[in-house]
């Protein structure tokens, strides 16, 4: 089964002013398919043929760049999508904020070290919440890489990732990483973080 692009559940202009409408379709139905493209490519013919995305990350030191690269920027992104979609709770909530409190003492610590993580992370890459051994910790990874990769510094499950690649937000942030990265906090789905953390 080829990996599909997946629809998003909200029109591009959504995510206005703080995502701009065409920073979402270029994103979405360029980068993103260029990227679902080119993982089915990379993978057609090869014992990774009807594996999970996860699977497949999962061992990624042992596979080519081409599905490295590829496969993370499409996994990355479905999980962007999502975590970023319109409504939701707007903070949060219940478990996830106990966890939260555990492992950082309040969300406004875990808030600055998400900045911190997403702000300095060189050139292109991911900022991520991750679950690991039942605590929150935050990280960082360069280009396409994430936490499940078996080559990342810090690994777990993510449930929250920020896209600080230029395309995220340079059409209407230009160079103001900082900027987008404050926006960000605007557009968190909670309840999909919720989700994901509860497994």
């Amino acid at each position: 089964m080829a990996f599909e692009l997946p629809k998003l559940g909200y029109d591009y202009t959504a995510l206005e002013p703080h995502i701009d409408a065409r920073t979402m379709e270029i994103h979405h139905s360029k980068h993103h398919a260029g990227y679902t493209t080119n993982l089915n490519g990379a993978v057609e013919g090869t014992d990774l043929a009807g594996k999970s995305i996860e699977e497949i990350l999962s061992g990624v030191s042992g596979q080519s760049t081409a599905v490295r690269n590829n496969g993370g920027g499409f996994f990355n992104h479905n999980l962007y999508w999502e975590v970023i979609a319109p409504g939701g709770a707007p903070a949060p909530e219940g478990v996830l904020l106990d966890a939260v409190n555990d492992s950082f003492g309040s969300i406004e610590n875990f808030q600055e070290a998400f900045t911190k993580a997403a702000l300095t992370r060189f050139g292109s890459g991911w900022a991520w919440l991750v679950l690991q051994n039942n605590k929150l910790v935050v990280s960082s990874t360069p280009n396409q890489d994430n936490p499940l990769m078996d080559v990342a510094e810090v690994q777990g499950t993510p449930i929250l990732g920020i896209d600080v690649w230029e395309h995220a937000y340079y059409l209407n942030y230009q160079n103001r990483r900082p900027d987008y990265v404050n926006a960000f906090w605007n557009l968190i789905n909670w309840d999909e973080v919720a989700r994901r953390f509860k497994g």
